[in-house]
């Protein structure tokens, strides 16, 4: 999701160091930078390497590209074939219950908390049984980013009480599903031991370096190491190790601080009125001035192992609190792990965690900590067109108790600020982050910056009249062919500089050869995001995010829900995000 709430009384990063916008026009010209403002961002920024992978096949791009589109539905290629696998309110297929989705939004609170939620995201796939390469049976493992609440109630926001609260917390988190191929069709599998879902309520582990510091305790939890839920998940990754990581983006969004504001909450977007979500009326965690810790217990990267659906997720401290969207993986060559990751607002940086020991392949049980040691540094970039990264450690990079980091917790606490003091390299929403197979370059979306020209380089804009829209999701097969997903938002869509642009849709590049393809366009007022495939490449799970969503980004059910009624079809019935799966009719490998 590349929504970015704003709100006047928020201060955006007040560092002085150059951003990337700056660094461009001095090394290039005007009329390079303007040419070069849609490859920039699509194509993103080498910033490190990775070990080799197996490719599959030659990554060559075997499809002929479609047309934009502005239908209510989902399109691809000819030859391939589009079916929805799992839609807000599904029941996940847990023993506990399976109840039906009422389609004029009167489940309970109860009942969400066994359904998919809403605005699917980041998903992974897990073969099974693990350590296998099963593509016939799997676990797939998905974010819900947030809520559209005029769509998750029957009547919206009126009567807004502790129920509807506790339903729009449900529908928030992740969730755990089996499915199976049988003759080329996906199902779920119900019931499931494995099918679990994660939510705004579920009781977290904190660990790392963090865990226990003074700023992580409060009233409920006096040790600070434990906390309830998970929000705003965005984008994903996973371990080789076999665990998945949801990463926390908008969490400021959900908490109101009506006092004085302190500038530690300030510095993440904490605001007087939040982003619409009413928490705090009945749920007093997310009232920042009675509570003004608890907003320093989200921004975190959560590990949660689907293998064990009795297993407490952990939150990992020592990969810093910002907004995440997503860790993308990449190994080093004595087997340490890397994380590359985006904080997704304006002018906010790009990280990289290196873990301090090797993964285990042989003891899974091993690897169950590797994450809480390691180091975290940023990215600074150069006029000369080289970079490097700042090491986030107390001691270094200016990060002394004088400057006001008094230990490593306090630096992962405050993650933004070490990454102002160190001198970082100031971006246009870097989102998500990609290891490209081939040869080993890390790639970034960098989604837009309204604010850029305004503020950081007067004289020039920030728009990008072009197909590509705002590329968010982005991910690489193991050919190498490079998947963009776009998101432009509502409020735009189809109108002024994107009139010919269509719904969003997912583009096919080779980056080696610079060709792209368009491979999908999506429903009415969606956001296509989330991809993984099946070890063998037949079959490509995507998620189709808020269909039929508004220019004001919330719904109003007095009014007819008329934008979209995907994937349903129902005159009335409310549009649903889901999960799909693509396959080639022919069974071969996607892209191909």
């Amino acid at each position: 999701m590349s929504k970015s709430y704003s709100d006047p009384l928020a201060v955006a990063n007040p560092s002085v160091t150059g951003s990337l916008a700056r660094l461009l026009e001095a090394r290039l010209s005007r009329r390079q930078v303007l040419q070069g403002a849609t490859l920039l961002p699509l194509l993103g920024l080498p910033l490190g390497c990775a070990t080799p992978g197996m490719r599959a096949d030659t990554g060559e791009i075997g499809f002929s590209s479609i047309s934009g589109s502005r239908e209510d539905r989902v399109r691809v290629p000819a030859g391939y074939s589009a079916n929805v696998v799992y839609r807000w309110g599904d029941p996940v297929g847990s023993p506990a219950g399976m109840p039906a989705f009422m389609t004029d939004g009167g489940n309970t609170a109860a009942e969400q908390a066994l359904q998919a939620g809403m605005h699917h995201d980041g998903i992974e796939y897990f073969a099974m049984p693990y350590g296998s390469q099963s593509s016939a049976r799997g676990l797939l493992v998905m974010n819900h980013e947030y809520t559209d609440d005029g769509l998750l109630h029957t009547d919206g926001f009126d009567n807004w009480s502790a129920e509807k609260v506790r339903k729009s917390q449900n529908a928030h988190g992740v969730s755990v599903i089996e499915v199976e191929n049988r003759a080329g069709q996906w199902s779920v599998v119900r019931p499931s031991r494995y099918a679990r879902r994660v939510t705004a309520q579920t009781p977290m582990r904190i660990a790392g370096p963090a865990a226990g510091h003074a700023s992580l305790r409060t009233a409920a939890n006096p040790a600070g190491d434990e906390v309830l839920g998970t929000i705003n998940n965005c984008a994903s990754g996973y371990t080789p190790w076999g665990t998945y990581l949801i990463c926390e983006e908008n969490w400021n969004g959900y908490f109101v601080n009506a006092g004085t504001i302190p500038p530690e909450q300030r510095r993440y977007g904490v605001t007087a009125r939040g982003a619409g979500y009413r928490w705090h009326e009945f749920d007093p965690r997310f009232d920042a001035a009675a509570n003004p810790n608890e907003p320093n217990r989200f921004g975190w990267v959560v590990e949660i192992d689907p293998f064990e659906p009795a297993s407490q997720p952990v939150k990992r401290t020592a990969l810093g609190r910002v907004k995440h969207e997503g860790a993308a993986l990449a190994l080093t060559a004595d087997n340490r792990v890397v994380y590359y990751m985006g904080d997704d607002q304006q002018f906010e940086y790009i990280y990289k965690f290196v873990s301090r020991d090797p993964y285990n392949k042989t003891d899974r049980a091993a690897n169950r900590d590797l994450l809480d040691h390691g180091t975290l540094y940023v990215a600074k970039f150069n006029a000369d067109g080289s970079g490097e990264w700042l090491e986030l450690v107390h001691g270094k990079s200016g990060l002394t108790a004088e400057a006001g980091f008094a230990s490593q917790a306090e630096i992962l606490i405050k993650t933004r600020q070490a990454a102002d003091r160190a001198g970082a390299t100031k971006m246009d929403r870097p989102e998500w982050t990609a290891v490209n197979p081939r040869d080993k370059s890390v790639y970034c979306t960098l989604t837009n910056n309204s604010a850029r020209g305004a503020k950081d380089q007067p004289g020039t804009d920030n728009i990008k009249g072009d197909v590509f829209g705002s590329p968010d999701g982005l991910w690489f097969d193991p050919a190498g062919r490079l998947w963009i997903q776009t998101d432009v938002s509502t409020s735009v869509l189809n109108r002024g500089d994107y009139a010919g642009v269509g719904n969003n849709q997912m583009l096919c590049a080779d980056p080696a050869t610079g060709r792209i393809r368009r491979f999908l366009t999506g429903p009415k007022g969606c956001e296509i995001t989330g991809v993984t495939m099946t070890p063998d490449g037949t079959s490509m799970f995507i998620n189709i995010q808020h269909p039929g969503e508004t220019a004001s980004e919330r719904s109003d059910p007095a009014q007819p829900l008329a934008v979209s009624n995907w994937p349903d079809g129902e005159a009335a019935g409310r549009p649903r995000s889901s999960t799909i799966v693509i396959r080639k009719d022919d069974g071969g490998i996607v892209g191909t």
